[in-house]
């Protein structure tokens, strides 16, 4: 009767050690949580300068957006997108004499969550530019600054201390909101995780793996924006 293979072997990265699995779902996880947060950061801004400006009708519009889509569940958020989006779209297609599409489970995913991660970011940002002190926009009006030099040079710096936390919350949460993606059949390192246990009926060992490399993310992850708030803090007081 063969062993049963040893843990090292299991965890190895190479065949049929199931390692090497786990790190190309840490990957995926880490590409879509990158790609998600990026155009939740462009939404966000984009959000935030519009609840700002005065309009009564792009207000109404954006509180609806982030209202609704912070009182609906991810995982409802996920499907409802996912599966709905890609029959609209496919029904629009077909109006239209064209070929039905298959959407790629990737690009959902990040699409998906960066349409999450804008409506929270939209009210992060714009907490941070209210808190911006008001006399440096007036100056900066003063010396004939137009909208988007102020906002470069002015409102941008001062904004991103206040931001910076509220950001770092929303990136740890879009690694963790990814693994809601394997609903949608693309692998990242929850449904690798599944997958190698499922496998090898070693469960607890392959979640344990998995949940170090979760923590190994957030690790290096807490470690990269504290260097990016010290950095934007510099020349500020230190609280005692």
């Amino acid at each position: 009767m063969a062993n049963a293979p040893g843990i090292l072997e299991l965890l190895s990265p190479y065949p049929p050690g199931w390692g090497g699995t786990l790190l190309w779902g840490a990957g995926a996880t880490l590409a879509i949580s990158a790609g998600a947060f990026a155009i939740g950061l462009i939404i966000g801004i984009a959000g935030a300068l519009g609840k700002l400006s005065g309009s009564r009708l792009l207000l109404a519009f954006l509180e609806l957006y982030t209202t609704a889509v912070r009182a609906v569940p991810e995982l409802i958020l996920i499907v409802g997108l996912y599966y709905a989006g890609t029959d609209g779209l496919n029904r629009l297609l077909q109006a239209a004499g064209l070929p039905p599409l298959e959407v790629n489970g990737f690009i959902a995913a990040i699409a998906v969550l960066g349409v999450v991660q804008g409506a929270y970011m939209t009210e992060v940002l714009r907490g941070a530019i209210l808190a911006v002190p008001a006399g440096q926009i007036e100056a900066a009006k003063a010396f004939g600054m137009g909208r988007g030099l102020r906002f470069r040079r002015v409102t941008l710096p001062a904004l991103l201390p206040n931001a910076l936390p509220g950001l770092a919350n929303l990136w740890l949460s879009v690694t963790k909101d990814s693994a809601l993606v394997a609903v949608v059949g693309y692998q990242e390192l929850a449904l690798a995780t599944r997958l190698a246990g499922a496998s090898t009926k070693h469960y607890f060992l392959f979640f344990l793996a998995a949940a170090m490399l979760y923590l190994a993310i957030t690790l290096v992850s807490n470690l990269i924006f504290w260097l990016l708030e010290r950095r934007v803090r510099r020349g500020q007081p230190k609280l005692a």
